[in-house]
């Protein structure tokens, strides 16, 4: 039952949300500063004074306009109940726009003979107007994202981020617990005690989970973190004040990047407003509705501020809606998760946290938030549908066990100039009986191929065989312009690869199956 209460900013478990929340965001930040350091070789001024201000910018605006809108509709509805949408930097756009478009502007400004400082500077302004172009493809999209959830089924919605849930986010700290089982499973076990067990310990479960492991890690038998004092010197260094500014002059000076990457703007943008539609049905199964056009619009704005601000990294409605309610989470942990991250950004001091933290502390939270997403998949839809939600899973464990492969040949020594990724692979896989190449195809665009065969499934237990053609003539279509499908071979990966024609043989394939389904459908007429 709803309660007739006015909503508060702040309650006891925002909390436990506040450092499930944080600590997946402070993942993206780690992820942030390492690949730039690491891969791109940005100096730390480009880092610290230019992109995670930016990055500041674009959390503070999302975490708190989703708060204020919680707390809105919190009081028009008398309820004290609701949850904010969670908020934060999108992980895939992350990924993609540092290897895809990035690394490859830095490698061949080099390539042309230009200052290594000089190539950070052109690869950096190509990453603003990635992100640009990705923030505008959200908000143009919040015109028609109502549109877009009325024609999908809730199972073939929630399926596709239960697939997400159980690959990309829970069972990657599941390894990572068991990993380091001295630090991982004493806060599991709080988490799994104070949400599943409803135990109550003397402080939130979440900040107990938290303060538990970072004490393990650190004490002997731990194992996992020691005193290193060159390390603690280094993690001091950038510690500072970093203002935010604006580079617009930067931005047009990018501008032809849209043009030339469109092929990874574009599906990275399609995929942030799709993810986003799934996030919102999410949020309303778990029993909070948000207007979609304003929501959508505000993930394309802050996206939008990223990149004015100096970020090359979108931002986006986060998965675990539904996680963080059942958690107690209201309000306030959306507004605290805005005003730490800030912090934590313009201070410089995410080598310090990052140096006494260890991510197994918190991870505990992050891994139960992916069971919470599967399970909803399930408890929501009709039972009947649930054939459905499993189809609707498979695509993302596809992806995911694509991304293991790639990583293990990476690990071997694979994926580099003298020895790259070739079609050769494929036939070496099959020689273990594991079609590689089927894994390889179902990567690409999983998120919309997912919602497609989840939907498609839905309809034929409803037996309305034409919806369920119409769905496969929209996946040729997809297909057939390469948003789902198709790849091209790179050094050391599998990308996606847009054009006419692109995935001729899957568009082909849908098209002979919605001729099937639309002959099931002229049977079914026949027999009335």
């Amino acid at each position: 039952m709803q309660a007739l209460n006015s909503p508060r900013w702040l309650v006891r478990r925002d909390i436990d949300g506040f450092f499930g929340l944080a600590l997946d965001n402070f993942i993206q930040i780690l992820l942030i500063v390492s690949l730039c350091q690491g891969v791109l070789e940005f100096s730390p001024s480009l880092i610290y004074g230019r992109i995670l201000p930016g990055v500041a910018l674009s959390l503070v605006a999302g975490n708190f306009y989703y708060s204020w809108l919680a707390y809105r509709q919190g009081q028009a509805q008398q309820r004290d109940d609701l949850t904010a949408l969670p908020y934060g930097i999108n992980t895939v756009s992350l990924f993609a726009y540092v290897f895809l478009v990035m690394l490859p502007v830095r490698l061949a400004a080099l390539s042309q003979g230009v200052a290594p400082e000089q190539a950070s500077e052109l690869a950096w302004q190509a990453g603003l107007v990635a992100c640009l172009g990705s923030g505008l493809i959200e908000l143009g999209g919040a015109w028609v994202g109502d549109r877009l959830r009325r024609l999908a089924p809730r199972a073939a919605l929630l399926s596709t981020l239960g697939g997400i849930a159980l690959t990309f986010i829970a069972i990657g700290f599941l390894f990572r617990t068991y990993a380091h089982p001295i630090v991982g499973l004493v806060p599991l076990g709080v988490i799994f005690l104070t949400y599943f067990g409803k135990v109550k310990f003397l402080i939130p479960g979440g900040l107990l989970a938290v303060l538990l492991g970072i004490a393990i890690a650190w004490l002997p038998f731990g194992g996992l973190m020691t005193w290193n004092s060159a390390q603690f010197t280094a993690a001091l260094q950038p510690i500072g004040f970093y203002l935010p500014r604006f580079w617009l002059g930067d931005l047009w000076q990018g501008r032809e990047v849209l043009i030339q990457y469109l092929s990874v703007i574009l599906p990275m943008g399609l995929f942030n407003l799709i993810g986003s539609l799934q996030n919102l049905e999410s949020a309303e199964a778990a029993g909070d509705t948000y207007p979609t056009a304003p929501c959508l619009a505000v993930n394309g704005i802050g996206t939008i501020i990223a990149a004015i601000g100096g970020s090359c990294f979108p931002t986006t409605i986060y998965i675990g809606h539904p996680g963080w309610k059942s958690m107690g989470a209201r309000v306030g942990y959306s507004l605290l998760n805005g005003i730490a991250m800030s912090v934590l950004c313009l201070s410089g001091t995410v080598a310090l946290f990052a140096y006494l933290v260890p991510i197994d502390a918190g991870m505990a939270i992050v891994l139960w938030i992916g069971i919470v997403i599967v399970a909803q998949a399930f408890e929501v839809t009709p039972s009947h549908h649930a054939p459905a939600v499993v189809m609707g899973l498979m695509p993302a464990i596809a992806g995911w066990g694509a991304l293991i492969a790639k990583n293990a040949l990476r690990a071997a020594g694979m994926g580099n100039p003298s020895n790259p990724f070739t079609p050769a692979l494929i036939a070496k896989f099959q020689a273990s009986d594991t079609f590689i190449h089927g894994a390889f195809a179902l990567e690409q665009g999983f998120i919309f191929s997912a919602t497609i065969l989840a939907a498609i499934v839905v309809f034929i237990i409803e037996r309305d065989f034409r919806q369920a053609a119409f769905w496969a003539l929209g996946a040729a279509a997809l297909a057939w312009v390469g948003l789902i499908h198709s790849y091209n071979w790179t050094i050391a990966d599998t990308v996606i690869k847009l054009g006419w024609g692109a995935g001729g043989e899957w568009a082909v394939g849908y098209v002979l199956l919605a001729i099937l389904f639309f002959y099931a459908h002229w049977q079914q007429q026949r027999e009335k």
